[in-house]
């Protein structure tokens, strides 16, 4: 019982973020709408005949069904993609925004007037170092 208490627990914090963007998302709630509507009219359509063998020859003939069925397909991928997009871009900005406040900081210290010289030095002791080691007139602040 608590193994599948568990389970649902874990789905639904997973489930979180997509939901939340799935109510904001108004073009995504369009292209579920399209395919809710697709489905419909496939259903309906089928709906109308009787046995098994009916239905299936009409989805194997009928181009309306055939376009409806690509329709809704069409829409839940777009769906689908929009919400895997808005992840990847939310992922991408937080490495950017991580990237350019890094390197503003080592801008700011490498070009500052009164630690500048100090660091440029020290990180070209670092570079040309070949042992790798901190050596006492190439530390940062001057001192051993």
């Amino acid at each position: 019982m608590a193994v599948t208490k568990d389970r649902v627990m874990y789905a639904a914090d997973t489930s979180k973020p997509y939901l939340g963007r799935a109510l904001r998302d108004d073009e995504f709630r369009e292209n579920l709408r399209a395919a809710f509507a697709a489905a419909r009219a496939i259903y309906e359509e089928l709906g109308s005949h009787r046995g098994f063998s009916s239905v299936a020859s009409s989805v194997a003939t009928d181009e309306d069904i055939h376009a409806n069925l690509r329709r809704a397909i069409k829409e839940l991928r777009q769906a689908a993609d929009r919400l895997q997009q808005r992840e990847e871009e939310s992922r991408s900005h937080a490495f950017r925004n991580l990237a350019m406040l890094v390197g503003g900081v080592a801008i700011g210290v490498l070009f500052n007037p009164f630690t500048g010289p100090i660091t440029r030095r020290w990180v070209k002791g670092k570079v040309a170092s070949s042992t790798g080691g901190l050596h006492a007139d190439s530390s940062p602040n001057g001192a051993g």
